[in-house]
């Protein structure tokens, strides 16, 4: 077992410290990012229905759905071969595809206070669509700094070993009181920050607790939350509807690993 698979596999996260993508790609999909929130969509297509649209206001957590439907960078970023190969590692699987993508852009502030915060949750609560038992996890794709001060994602060591648990709320803005109504549980909790260069990535189990804080810094905290699955995997039923109505059209969900 490889020493990624080994810390994955205990703390329900891994932190990959060093860039995987190209500075060229990087760049370009920094341009899509830009380019998607201004309502600009080089294939034509549009992103899935999203928290956030063009002409909202720029202050606020900007979360787009599906945005590789609308840019040719940001498609080959989510596609990358590095990035694939190190899924694979991470999780032991044979088979890995992108089933769902965010971007994630959160702006600067000088308000702690700002509701630009990522609250306490487990990603499994909002995939129902796919069977119990599935293997579900996320690589979380920096496309600038993430420092201290930049909102970096924090996670909860052990927490994957909990259960789905139904408690916790990405919008949820007071981090403090989600976090004390889970330690009234009785769980142990130790956080543990990932902060990444441009390029770098996280990768976390499905059921691994997770939130960020505002943007202290002076520049856009620039990320892609790349969902994935593995051969391990199934939906309700077959189903392709909901969050996996897009698993058999490559070009939005493809194939990241096979062996």
């Amino acid at each position: 077992m490889s020493q990624a698979r080994e810390r994955y596999s205990q703390d329900g996260y891994w932190i990959h410290p060093d860039p995987i993508f190209p500075e060229e790609l990087i760049r370009r999909a920094v341009a899509g990012m830009d380019a998607l929130r201004r309502g600009e969509y080089e294939t034509g297509v549009p992103p899935e229905p999203s928290p956030w649209n063009p002409g909202d206001d720029p202050g606020r957590l900007c979360k787009i759905e599906q945005p590789q439907k609308a840019n040719r960078a940001i498609r080959e970023l989510i596609a990358y071969p590095e990035l694939g190969r190190l899924a694979a590692e991470v999780t032991g699987a044979r088979w890995v595809q992108v089933w769902w993508v965010q971007l994630l852009l959160k702006p600067p502030t000088d308000d702690p206070s700002a509701k630009t915060k990522v609250g306490w949750h487990q990603d499994r609560q909002y995939w129902g669509i796919w069977e119990e038992g599935s293997e579900l996890f996320t690589a979380w794709v920096a496309l600038s700094d993430v420092g201290p001060e930049s909102g970096p994602m924090r996670f909860v060591r052990g927490s994957h070993r909990w259960g789905l648990l139904g408690m916790g709320d990405f919008f949820g803005q007071d981090l403090d009181a989600q976090k004390r109504a889970l330690l009234e549980r009785g769980l142990p909790w130790e956080e543990v920050v990932a902060l990444l260069p441009p390029g770098g990535v996280s990768f976390h189990h499905c059921l691994t607790y997770h939130a960020s804080t505002p943007n202290l810094s002076t520049a856009p905290r620039r990320s892609f939350a790349i969902h994935m699955r593995t051969e391990r995997s199934r939906p309700v039923g077959d189903r392709r509807e909901g969050l996996a109505r897009f698993i058999d059209d490559e070009w939005v969900c493809p194939v990241v690993y096979t062996s």
